[in-house]
């Protein structure tokens, strides 16, 4: 098998290759950082092999991301004049061959991509100008993108982001011999099977409002989470997305759901301690002014409607993603001990929970953020 120092030498990169370490915290890929020097200039750069258990087509997610890429690249062009910001999206980096991705001899997909540059991610909201930033990049990303027909990307994750059908596998993993055997010597496993029969009714709330024509599809980024926005180090403003593989066509809502739940968590996704996992309404309010800056003059009316349901959703969503995971036996999140993929799971029950229990709160929130979609710049107070 190649090495990844091995790997990352395939790529066209000026320079000689002085160092290659793991980097970031990704549940699915495996990425790391290169760093390439000629006498007169360094360049950093990700390489990533492309998780192929996940991804069953790893060649379609180069298509997409070239296709996303090149739209979006022209459209901050054009307007680059009247931007507040440098706008930035990762870049491929062809093969020396020209390819966009390279296949070892193991069968394994790897590609390359640009380091967004003087730009640092977060695992969680720092304050709430933080929030109000990643507000910004979402909604300026789903503007970006609005002009684009959904369809022009391959769906790379059929199903993805479509609660009906994770309740479906979570059924059928109940039916498994090693599932049944957790189940029956943990109190805390019956205790979330419980939460998940009590709130079955939510999995079909997006989908049957899309089946009914009230919500349509668009361009989604798939997984906008805290850490997968870039703020700048100088200026402190948001300047990228990045992780493009989940881009597909799906419903925003699940868009902003995720991002909303990854923000307002302060706690973070693998707190031990559940008493500190509440949704911060402030953050909230924070994210959702900065969303819709850019994003309430495509937003319909019905849209807006859902956008509580959203919210909610999501957190029931991705913690039934991970219980269901460790019930079969951690299969698809990457994990460090066979129970993390439970006390994931309790997180986002237990957030799910503090949404409920705020749901007049941050109907008000969206409301007033609506409203005032149209006005300037707020400051906001860092924490």
């Amino acid at each position: 098998m190649m090495k990844p120092a091995q790997i990352a030498e395939v790529f066209e990169v000026p320079g000689q290759l002085v160092r290659i370490r793991p980097e970031g915290n990704g549940n699915v890929n495996d990425t790391y950082l290169a760093v390439f020097r000629t006498h007169f200039s360094e360049e950093r750069i990700i390489v990533q092999r492309v998780n192929k258990h996940v991804f069953k087509k790893p060649e379609w997610i180069m298509e997409n991301m070239s296709i996303l890429t090149n739209y979006c690249h022209k459209q901050l062009q054009a307007e680059q004049g009247q931007a507040d910001r440098v706008w930035q999206l990762p870049r491929i980096i062809p093969c020396r061959n020209g390819r966009d991705y390279f296949q070892d001899d193991s069968g394994e997909y790897w590609r390359a991509l640009t380091l967004i540059a003087s730009a640092t991610s977060y695992e969680t909201a720092q304050n709430m100008e933080h929030a109000h930033e990643v507000g910004v990049v979402l909604g300026q990303f789903h503007r970006l993108v609005s002009g684009m027909n959904p369809m022009s990307l391959r769906d790379t994750l059929p199903g993805f982001h479509e609660t009906p059908g994770y309740l479906e596998q979570y059924d059928e993993v109940l039916r498994q011999e090693h599932s049944q055997r957790l189940t029956e010597r943990s109190m805390e496993v019956k205790n979330l099977h419980r939460f998940v029969a009590q709130r079955r009714d939510l999995a079909n709330v997006l989908q049957d409002a899309l089946e009914s024509g009230e919500l349509r599809q668009r361009l989604i980024h798939g997984d906008p989470k805290v850490s997968n926005i870039m703020i700048d180090d100088d200026t402190g403003k948001g300047t990228a997305i990045i992780d493009l593989d989940t881009a597909k066509p799906g419903l925003i809502h699940y868009d902003f759901g995720d991002a909303l739940r990854s923000i307002c968590n302060r706690g973070g996704e693998d707190a031990r301690n559940l008493s500190k996992v509440t949704f911060d309404l402030d953050l909230c309010d924070a994210f959702v002014r900065g969303y819709m800056k850019h994003a309430g003059d495509f937003l319909t009316d019905n849209d807006k409607k859902y956008l509580f349901d959203a919210v909610r959703l999501i957190a029931f969503e991705l913690g039934l993603r991970f219980f269901q995971d460790y019930l079969a036996g951690n299969r698809y999140f990457k994990v460090i001990s066979p129970e993390q993929n439970l006390l994931r799971a309790r997180v986002q029950f237990r957030l799910c929970e503090s949404i409920e229990h705020r749901e007049s709160k941050i109907r008000r929130i969206f409301e007033q953020a609506i409203g005032k979609a149209s006005e300037d710049d707020l400051d906001y107070i860092v924490i």
